[in-house]
């Protein structure tokens, strides 16, 4: 349906801008609400319980992923003092932290009003899955720039690329250049969706303790993200210096 295939497109865009490092809370902010708006048509045609599961995540990530932009190697050093090698991974990992912190902290302040919001905005359920959105495509945006400054990115289609690193963001470790990207329009394999549907239930259940009264949520929320994408840049970080050898 064109309804349906421009507020995907729409969705994908206003993620990708989250994905963004350099937006202030504000914006942050205003962002999460309007994709919460998005994600309300979606979850109204998956059913209330479906639409805060992690099956409903997954097919969200496969449709935004390919809409996140990967920035090449020129321009990595650009935007990082020309820094290269360890030291601009280093960075890249640092600065997705401070951006998934900013979702929790928008995240958590915009809870913390939730009363005075109109509530098909920011309904609890849905404001929870566009944060954990939100901060699954920064990080698929890291795994990514991670890749591309170790000279491992895959080559490929938009989508195949996007597959192979929600593979890889979903179990921690770079793309395995020997097995291949998917063919067009063939998705992760069953064992690997189970895999990425784990680990989103599990990053649902986490984002939910955030949603506290007050501030103490802002709080929780950011360094709850900043805690999980340093994990997640690490032991990135690892695997492919160890695969370079």
């Amino acid at each position: 349906m064109p309804g349906e295939l421009e507020r995907r497109e729409e969705v994908g865009e206003v993620v990708g801008r989250l994905a963004a490092r350099d937006l202030d809370t504000a914006e942050r902010g205003r962002l999460l609400v309007r994709l919460t708006g998005l994600l309300g048509s979606g979850a109204r045609s998956v059913g209330a319980r479906a639409a805060i599961t992690g099956s409903w995540l997954a097919e969200l990530v496969d449709q935004v992923a390919p809409h996140i932009p990967v920035r090449d190697l020129v321009t990595l050093r650009s935007h990082h003092e020309g820094l290269s090698g360890d030291e601009l991974a280093a960075s890249l990992i640092r600065s997705a932290t401070r951006a998934t912190a900013g979702v929790g902290a928008a995240g958590g302040a915009l809870a913390a009003v939730q009363h005075a919001a109109p509530p098909t905005l920011l309904a609890a359920p849905l404001q929870l899955t566009a944060e954990t959105l939100a901060v699954v495509a920064v990080e698929l945006k890291l795994v990514a720039e991670l890749h591309v400054v170790y000279g491992r990115a895959p080559v490929g289609s938009r989508s195949q690329v996007a597959t192979a690193y929600i593979g890889a963001w979903a179990a921690k470790r770079g793309v395995d250049p020997s097995a291949g990207l998917p063919p067009l329009g063939v998705v992760l394999g069953v064992a690997a969706r189970q895999q990425l549907r784990r680990r989103l239930a599990r990053r649902l259940a986490r984002q939910a303790t955030t949603m506290a009264p007050l501030l103490t949520g802002a709080v929780a929320g950011a360094e709850l993200n900043r805690r999980e994408t340093r994990s997640l840049g690490e032991a990135m970080l690892e695997d492919l210096r160890r695969r370079q050898g």
